[in-house]
């Protein structure tokens, strides 16, 4: 894994969550060049994007989740930390809230999705350590 995604407080992934990732993916490969790899998921099939020949990519695309249906498209970024759950603790002691709780991706790390005060979301992650 590239030294900057394993930094706490730097952004280290951008997600899009689409009605139609096949489109959306075939449109970002031929605006910006990116190489796209496909990852069957139980569910879904997610796809790794990247502008370089870097093996753990540079973001995904994947279908809207079933429980944020209605959602409109939109890019996620996410932030790595030391500790997706005190992280997310932290958050609501500052005022946000947990949007999804901790939960690990297999082979990837660990997740959550938080609301700021404000309204806006972002995503923590502690990536397994290789």
């Amino acid at each position: 894994m590239e030294p900057s995604k394993t930094k706490h407080g730097q952004f280290s992934w951008n997600e899009l969550v689409t009605t139609d990732p096949a489109a959306a993916t075939k449109f970002y490969s031929q605006l910006f060049g990116w190489k796209a790899q496909e990852w069957p998921m139980p569910n879904f099939t997610y796809t790794v994007v990247s502008a370089t020949d870097a093996e753990f990519g540079q973001g995904g695309i994947m279908p809207i989740p079933p429980n944020a249906q209605g959602m409109p498209p939109a890019w996620f970024s996410y932030v790595t930390v030391d500790d997706v759950d005190a992280t997310a603790k932290q958050a609501e002691q500052l005022g946000g809230n947990i949007m999804c709780p901790p939960q690990d991706i297999p082979k990837v790390g660990r997740f959550a999705i938080i609301i700021d005060p404000q309204g806006a979301a972002i995503a923590v992650i502690t990536y397994v350590k290789e």
